[in-house]
Formats: structure tokens, C-alpha cells, sequence
């Protein structure tokens, strides 16, 4: 009868900081004698388990990988007690080696002999570990099954021992890999004050594989929550409740308009009413979740959580080799950003948006709407957002002006003054836009008993097609809840056309074309050129006042004076009163912010009744399509936010990389393993807007008010389209970085997303991949010849073109960018992939030994961090795939026998 074997281990240790163990198993002759003994070669693998010494109970901690067919199998995987692990010196480490039946490890054989136990003490300040050896032996006594050498080892300088040269005669010899160091070449992530806001729950897993010269390195793999995927959606979703409760209070302050339109503006303002109590409520849900920093992939479709990112992690790759510098990869892992609870029966939003784009201009017919084009609505919100940014901005330096002035401050003086007239300037800009006066003119047009002089000379009934643009000829009666009698009266425009410069009224009888065909509804009793000495008014104040504090200042020095035109007031201002400067200052700048706010009013509401079309047009598609796109943005901002937290932390001390920063900005090279086929490609819609959205986002670095946890996690400001992500670190790592970080230059991103279908789904697919051109770095040639490499993998016809995202990769690690490895739930395929990419830097970047390759892949995927990701996911540690489907993938990203299955995901 052939006997399967398992042999016990009992270690007991005194627990040291980062404490990392590997193993080795030296059979005994006696027990194989010969490759022709009955006994088949062990499938051996060693479970490790802590005995809790007080409640005298095993608890499970780690498994090394399956070395098949090995009667003195050398482990790779090692096991790792971080400083946190709550022990004592007490605490007993248990190692069971069993002789696998199959590589699920779900079968082992049962213990058919009994072995004695041995003991073994790391002692404190030695560093190198001698444990006492002693063989085991079966339970007659005769057969010696074998010794388990276990070494410890830190993350620092290696030792090169030749594993080859173990024996088990000489207790006193060194076992492989047990040199600790002092000395770290990069900081610990684990070990910085950094950490902890943002990063937590790690998970750490170890490695040793030999490199090509028979040397050996070491790889450490740790996986991270990230408390913004929390953080960051709850506060995205206040700014996005705020941003439509001012919308709606703009709304409520547009003044008086006729019924057809205050019949829209309330039909609007109830729209608004719903999306801000759905994110009400949605918010009070998550602010109820405490203690959790993931969203698992199997509540993907969860309501109240639809605003989170799936499965969102990190991971750093560390490497230590002999003689050299260690060196670290990063990447984020998260699930596709897309509106998994909305689902994808009419696509994803890629779709949904063009196809809403192209149908809204019959909508703005069917509700008597001004068509206004993206571009339009875009610089509607953004001249609101610049108004409500500058006018406080004016006001609050045009007191500082008086301020200097009060004191007889000349220097103060100067520098308000200049800074009063960059931002006056500023303001002055941006209402000299053509949009700003159409809409005061197409809003005049839509107030109460407006009728335009063309209707008092068009008695006749008549009905003209648009000229010179596209036709928009609904009839006014088609208007809901309007009788043909009060639509004559109430309608002003029926059809707007801004892009083609076409225009129409309603009169009575029919549709009468405007004098002007221009983009807004004409007419000679409002004067076209009064918004224009509005803006202009503003301009003159300002000079006024420079010419003031000219006339100041010079005569303060004895100067002779010139007499400018713009310095005549100034001259009779002060031809009263020479002596103090704020009195003589005051009226002029009064006038000033006098002007300013009435501009500014004007300017309000005239976007405020722009933005009003777009939503009108929009009802009640526009406003699904809103929701949609705030529930993506918010899940691909939060795997952005965590990326550049990440890659800043890593760089703080490199100076190259901080110059980069702040002259150019950074690479943000989302990788997607979506296939194009089924409810996927909506996802893969989905993500494409929500990563095309990131490019307008901004970050900047800010000095943290304390160095409490709190007071260092980041912030989000802004509106839709336009945030910007506040990252503040502690004083002391503030104040050593560049002085344009530190007075708030914007940092910027820019996202690159490259998908390549790898499943069985993308054989049935159409091939599709989305390419957006990187930016312009001053590069290296090797990095312009990866481009070119790039650029023609593209345009390969070529299926499952998986050399896309590995050109890609590398491009964004030469660039100093940030990666993003994306599959629906960043679970299966993500993980195929994290695994790959982390042996084929190994392999690029380390000299990982080509007879090591394949074992190394497969320690990764059977006992790394991404199993444990499975394990968080969905408490199963099987990767969710079926063999037909593995038949269809690329060989590299297939997982090792026994780790998948048919799963619940």
C-alpha cells in the first residue's frame, strides 16, 4: 500500500517587526530511499497556523505553494508577521507539511503517522537564524520522514547562499535568505506616517526566486484598502446636491416669465427636487457604513452603493536583489467605473450620450426650447462659475485697495491695485462673449407681454421654413397644456437654432422669421448694444481708479503730472481734497463694485436661462443621463484620487519626479480587460466618459492644518466638470517640496484608457480598443520607439492584441505615471493580469531566471495577494472561471490548476 504523508512542525518564535519566514523540506534517505521506492514523490505544501496561548486555539495564517513531485521541495512563498500582529512571546507558529492529493488544496491526505515535534527560538539581536534541527519520524520509530528549515529574513540586503549547499548535518548552517539589514534603500509604506489616512488593511505576501546569475531576490507583495473609495463619493455627492440646489435658487431669481416658460422652469425645478433627494438619501446610506473601505464585487449593483468603486485596491511590488537598489511597482486595481444598478439594456453612456445629443434638438421643438449645443451649455457654466469666483474676489480686493489707502501705504497700494486689475480684467473677458448677450436678449424675449415689433407688422398668417441653418418647424399648438389661443400670447421663441444663427417668433396666425437672422430672438425696442456698455462701464471704472492711484502716488513723490484723458476725474477729485487718500479713492471704487455686481446680476441670469433650455430640452432624458454620469465620474474619480495619492506618496523624495509634477503633470494609464460583447461593451461606454471626464480634474498639494488622520485625508472642491482634489500633507514633508507645489500651482492628470478584450466573449466580439494620444513629454528615445511600437500595435488586425496593454504599461512606468488595471469587478481577469505584469517586470527590470518564470506566475496567483482579493470578494478562493472559457484566453493569463471554478461573483 502506498502511503501519502504529512508531516508536522511546531516552531515557536519571538515575535520581531516585519517578521518574514521561509521554509524548506530535507526528506529523509531512510524514507526515500531511491527514485524506484514505492513511496511516490511528494505534492508537498506547508499550512502555517499561530496557537493563541491563551485560548489554546488554531487559527489559520498562510499557505506556501504546491512544489510537486520534490522529495526536498525549496518553497518560494514565504509568510510574513507584520509589527501590528497581535502576539506574544508566547505565541506558537505551527507548520503542517502535507502531501497534496491535487493542486485545489481542498484534498489532502489524512495523518497516517505520527510525528515528533521540534522547537525552534529567533533570538532577539542575532542576525542570522539557527534553529535546532530534528528529524521526525514515523510512529514505529524507523522511518525518518524528514526536517523543515525555516529561515527569517527583513526586506533590505540579501545573502547569497546557494540553496544547493543545505544540508541537515551541520546545525550551525546558514539557511538561504537570512541576512536582515538596518538599512532600507526606499522607505516602507507600511512604516510612513502616510499610510494611514489614506491606505489600510494591507495584506503581505512574500517571495524568493533566482535570478539568471543563480543569485536570489526577494519580492514582497502588499495589497491595500483605500479609504477614498468612501471619502471621496460621499463628498462628491454633497458638491453635487449643492451645485443643483444653486441651480435651483437661480432658477427661483431668474424674475418673472411668461407661462410657457415658468411652466418649464418649474417642471425643471422638480426634476432638480428629485436627484437632490435621491443623493440625500443615498448619502444617509453611506454615512450609516462604518469600518469598511472596499466595495465588493458582489454589490456591484447595490443601490445605495452604486456611487462606489468595485474591489478598489492597491498594490506595491518590492523587489531586493544582491548588491542593488530595492526597487517598487505600483498599481491600482479596480472594477470598470460604470452604472452597474442602471444597467445596460440601451448601452452605456458613450451611446446614451450620442444618441440623446442628436434627438434633443426635436426635443427642444417639442417643448419650445432654444437649442443651445454642448459648447454652449459647457461655457454657460462656465461663465456662472467664473462670475461667482471673481465678484467676491473684486469686492474683497477693492477693500484692500481702500485699506492701503487709509494707511498711506504705497507699496500696499501698488500690489492691490495690480492684483484688482488682473481679476477685473479677468471679469471683463469673460463677459465679452457672444452667448452672454444673445441669452439677455432671448430672456428679455421670454418675460411676460413681450411682443416683438415683427409681430405688430406681420397681420397675415403665415408660416416660413429657417433659412441659412437645420429646420425646426413644430408648431406652437404642440406645446403640452397650451391652447392655440394663449400660445400666441405666452410663446416667444419656438425655435432657436445658436449653431445654425437661426431664428423665429411666433406671431399671430402663424410663425413670422425675425429681421435678424442671427442665434437669438431679435427685436428694436431692446437695444442690442446695452450689454455692451454694461461690460464697458466696468472697464472704465477700473481705469478711473488706476488713474487715481496714479495721481496719488505721483504727487505724494513730487512727480510732475500728466494729464491723460482717463486722469481727468482723478484731477478733480483731488483738486478737493489733496490729502487723504481713501476719501478721494472711495467713490470711484464704490462705483466699481457697484457696477461689477450689476453686470454680473445680468450675466447671471442671462446663463441661468441658458442652462434653463438644456434642461428643459433634457426632461426626462437629459436628467437620467445626468444621474448616470455622476454615479460613473464618481467611481473613476476615486480610483484617480487613490492612484495620485499613491504615486505622490512613492515620489516625495525624488526630485525628478516632483518637477515633473508641477511642469507637466502626470500619466494616468487606465488598462481595461473588458470585452467588447453584451452588457460588458456598456460597461466599457461607461468607462470610456467617466475616464474622459477625469481630464478636467485638477489636483493640488496643500499644507495639513495638523498631523491628525483627519485633518490629511483629501478634499474635493469644485462643480461638475471642473473639481479640483486637495491633497494636504504633514508640514514637515510640505515644506521640503517645490515652491510652485506649495503656493497651489494645479497639478494635472491626464488619462490614457487602453481596452483589449481577453475572455471568451471578445472571440465573438468585434475587435475594439480606444486609443487617446498621450501627451507630449520631452522622452527618451527608447520611450518614442514604445510609442511608435504602440501606435502600430493599434492598428494591427490583430485579435486579443494583449502587446497593447503591456507597451502601454511600460510607457506609463517610464512616463513616472500612475497605473489602473480595470475587468468588471477587478477580481479574475484584473488578477490574471496584476500577476503577469508583476513577473514580466521581474523578468524585464530584475534578471528573473526564464526556469523560474512559470513558478513564479503561478505562486502569485495561487497564494499572493489576489487570491486573498478573491477571498475578500466573495469568500471563495477560486478565481471565476470555467475551463471553456480558459480555452479562449492567451495562455499568459491563465491561472494555475486548481484555483478556479465555478463561483458566485
Amino acid at each position: 500500500m502506498s502511503h501519502r504523508c504529512s508531516y508536522i512542525c511546531v516552531l515557536k518564535i519571538i515575535f520581531l517587526p516585519h517578521l518574514i519566514l521561509f521554509a524548506s523540506f530535507l526528506s529523509s534517505p531512510a524514507f526515500f530511499p531511491s527514485s524506484s521506492s514505492l513511496l511516490p514523490l511528494p505534492n508537498a505544501l506547508v499550512q502555517v497556523a499561530v496557537i493563541d496561548p491563551h485560548k489554546q486555539s488554531l487559527v489559520s495564517h498562510a499557505c506556501t505553494e504546491i512544489v510537486e513531485a520534490n522529495k526536498d521541495p525549496l518553497f518560494l512563498t514565504g509568510v510574513t508577521f507584520p509589527s501590528e500582529y497581535p502576539a506574544s512571546p508566547d505565541t506558537v507558529v505551527k507548520l503542517t507539511v502535507y502531501d497534496a492529493k491535487d493542486k485545489s488544496q481542498e484534498s489532502v491526505s489524512k495523518l497516517l503517522f505520527a510525528f515528533s515535534l521540534y522547537v525552534a527560538y529567533l533570538h532577539i539581536g542575532k542576525s542570522i537564524l539557527t534553529p535546532f534541527l530534528s528529524s521526525s519520524r514515523s510512529s514505529d520509530g524507523v522511518c525518518a520522514a524528514g526536517t523543515i528549515v525555516v529561515s527569517r529574513l527583513k526586506m533590505g540586503e540579501m545573502e547569497e547562499v546557494d540553496v544547493d549547499h543545505i544540508t541537515t548535518d551541520i546545525p550551525s548552517q546558514k539557511c538561504p535568505l537570512v541576512c536582515e539589514s538596518a538599512h532600507h534603500s526606499c522607505i516602507e509604506r507600511e512604516n510612513s506616517p502616510l499610510t494611514g489616512p489614506v491606505f489600510r488593511n494591507p495584506v503581505c505576501k512574500v517571495y524568493r526566486f533566482q535570478t539568471v546569475d543563480s543569485k536570489w531576490m526577494l519580492v514582497r507583495e502588499q495589497m491595500e484598502e483605500c479609504t477614498l473609495s468612501f471619502s471621496v463619493p460621499k463628498q462628491l455627492l454633497s458638491l453635487y446636491m449643492q451645485e443643483d440646489m444653486n441651480r435651483v435658487q437661480d432658477l427661483r431669481e431668474l424674475g418673472e416669465l411668461s407661462p410657457h416658460w415658468d411652466n418649464l422652469r418649474k417642471e425643471v425645478m422638480t426634476r432638480y427636487g428629485g436627484i437632490i433627494s435621491s443623493y440625500q438619501e443615498t448619502l444617509a446610506e453611506l454615512d450609516k457604513i462604518t469600518g469598511r473601505s472596499f466595495k465588493p464585487s458582489c454589490c456591484k449593483a447595490q443601490k445605495s452603493l452604486e456611487f462606489i468603486p468595485i474591489n478598489l485596491h492597491t498594490q506595491r511590488m518590492r523587489v531586493t536583489c544582491p548588491k542593488k537598489t530595492d526597487a517598487f511597482y505600483d498599481i491600482v486595481t479596480v472594477g470598470a467605473p460604470a452604472a452597474h444598478f442602471q444597467g445596460f439594456k440601451c448601452g452605456g453612456l458613450q451611446r446614451l450620450l450620442s444618441r440623446y445629443e442628436a434627438e434633443k434638438k426635436s426635443f427642444s421643438t417639442a417643448y419650445q426650447c432654444i437649442y443651445y449645443s454642448p459648447e454652449h451649455t459647457a461655457k454657460a457654466q462656465e461663465v456662472l462659475s467664473t462670475m461667482s469666483l471673481l465678484q467676491p474676489l473684486i469686492t474683497s480686493l477693492a477693500d484692500q485697495l481702500l485699506q492701503a489707502a487709509h494707511e498711506h501705504s504705497s507699496p500696499g497700494l501698488r500690489d492691490a491695485l495690480k492684483n484688482l486689475s488682473d481679476k477685473t480684467e479677468q471679469f471683463v473677458h469673460t463677459l465679452k462673449d457672444e452667448l452672454v448677450k444673445s441669452a439677455l436678449l432671448a430672456l428679455h424675449a421670454a418675460r411676460p407681454g413681450y411682443v416683438s415689433k415683427n409681430q405688430k407688422q406681420a397681420p397675415a398668417p403665415c408660416q416660413q421654413p429657417c433659412q441659412g441653418g437645420e429646420q425646426n418647424q413644430s408648431p406652437v399648438q404642440g406645446l403640452p397644456g397650451h391652447s392655440p389661443a394663449t400660445q400666441v400670447a405666452e410663446s416667444t421663441a419656438v425655435c432657436n437654432n445658436v449653431e445654425g444663427l437661426q431664428t423665429m417668433t411666433a406671431g399671430e396666425g402663424g410663425i413670422m422669421p425675425l429681421k435678424h437672422q442671427t442665434s437669438i430672438p431679435h427685436h428694436t425696442e431692446f437695444d442690442e448694444e446695452e450689454w455692451d456698455r454694461l461690460w464697458a462701464n466696468v472697464a472704465k471704472c477700473l481705469n478711473c481708479v488706476i488713474a487715481m492711484v496714479d495721481k496719488l502716488q505721483e504727487r505724494d513723490h513730487g512727480k510732475p503730472e500728466s494729464v491723460p484723458e482717463q486722469q481727468q476725474l482723478a484731477d478733480v477729485i483731488t483738486s478737493h481734497n489733496p490729502g487723504d487718500w481713501k476719501e478721494q479713492l472711495c467713490p470711484l471704487v464704490t462705483r466699481l463694485k457697484e457696477c461689477v455686481m450689476e453686470v454680473m446680476e445680468k450675466a447671471k441670469r442671462a446663463m441661468t436661462f441658458v442652462l434653463l433650455q438644456e434642461a428643459a430640452c433634457s426632461i426626462p432624458q437629459g436628467f437620467l443621463l445626468q444621474q448616470r454620469r455622476d454615479v460613473v465620474f464618481s467611481q473613476a474619480l476615486s480610483a484617480l484620487a487613490c492612484g495620485f495619492v499613491m504615486r505622490v506618496y512613492a515620489g516625495l523624495q525624488d526630485e525628478g519626479f516632483l518637477r515633473q509634477l508641477h511642469l507637466v503633470g502626470l500619466v494616468a494609464q487606465f488598462e481595461s480587460l473588458l470585452s467588447t460583447y453584451s452588457e460588458e461593451i456598456g460597461m466599457l461606454e461607461d468607462m470610456e466618459v467617466g475616464i474622459s471626464d477625469l481630464e478636467r480634474v485638477v489636483f493640488k498639494i496643500t499644507e495639513a492644518k495638523t498631523d491628525d488622520l483627519s485633518d490629511l485625508q483629501p478634499l474635493v472642491c469644485g462643480r461638475r466638470g471642473h473639481f479640483t482634489v486637495e491633497v494636504p500633507l504633514p508640514q514637515v514633508v510640505f515644506q521640503t517640496l517645490p515652491e510652485e507645489i506649495k503656493e497651489g500651482k494645479p497639478l494635472r492628470v491626464f488619462p490614457v484608457l487602453f481596452n483589449v478584450g481577453i475572455n471568451e466573449q471578445q472571440t465573438i466580439a468585434e475587435r475594439y480598443c480606444i486609443y487617446r494620444c498621450l501627451p507630449c513629454f520631452q522622452t527618451q528615445t527608447d520611450i518614442k520607439e514604445l510609442l511608435e511600437t504602440l501606435g502600430q500595435n493599434v492598428v494591427t488586425k490583430k485579435r486579443k492584441n494583449v502587446e497593447i496593454l503591456w507597451i502601454a504599461g511600460t510607457i506609463c512606468r517610464r512616463l513616472n505615471g500612475i497605473r489602473f488595471t480595470s475587468c468588471k469587478s477587478a477580481k479574475d481577469r484584473t488578477s490574471m493580469s496584476v500577476t503577469l505584469e508583476q513577473c514580466a517586470l521581474l523578468r524585464d527590470e530584475h534578471q528573473l531566471s526564464k526556469d523560474f518564470f512559470v513558478r513564479a506566475l503561478d505562486c502569485m496567483r495561487r497564494e499572493g495577494c489576489r487570491i486573498e482579493n478573491v477571498q475578500k470578494n466573495i469568500r471563495c478562493r477560486k478565481y471565476a472561471f470555467n475551463m471553456l472559457q480558459l480555452m479562449a484566453f492567451p495562455k499568459c493569463y491563465r491561472p494555475p490548476e486548481g484555483t478556479y471554478g465555478k463561483v458566485d461573483s
